[in-house]
């Protein structure tokens, strides 16, 4: 399993659940510790690096709780389905990748406005970021 810090792993499995023709892997949040956990196939030759990033390998034990449980600190994002379906290193490397580009975008420190400058909108379209400088105003109102 691949521990995360759990504002980042929100983000992370937003971009996972919205990847077409990803099948979603056991996904689980503590909410004590503030970290999401993503299922992983093992793999002993793998390192995860970054900060506040945490990966149980071999001989690692991981307390759940049962896949319908609703309530608690320990709870299942997206719970086990029985089938054995895992997320995929690369896959999840990506989705936190963009999950670290959405965040930083998100805590960029706003400039002061410039009277003689049009300011950027950051907007949604169909799930995906709007490019940086583009604005409703430059696409006739839409995002894209």
């Amino acid at each position: 399993m691949l521990s995360v810090p759990e504002e980042l792993g929100l983000f992370a499995l937003d971009v996972l659940l919205r990847t077409p023709l990803q099948e979603p892997g056991p996904t689980l949040a503590d909410f004590a510790a503030h970290r999401v956990g993503f299922f992983l196939p093992p793999d002993p030759e793998s390192r995860w690096v970054g900060s506040g990033i945490r990966y149980a390998g071999k001989d690692a034990w991981i307390a759940v709780p049962a896949p319908h449980r609703a309530t608690g600190p320990l709870r299942w994002l997206v719970p086990p389905d029985g089938s054995g379906t895992l997320f995929s290193p690369a896959t999840v490397e990506l989705a936190l990748q963009q999950a670290t580009g959405i965040l930083a975008a998100l805590l960029e420190p706003a400039a002061p406005p410039d009277p003689g400058k049009t300011t950027a909108v950051i907007g949604t379209h169909r799930g995906r970021l709007a490019p940086r400088g583009t604005s409703a105003l430059d696409t006739g109102g839409r995002l894209e």
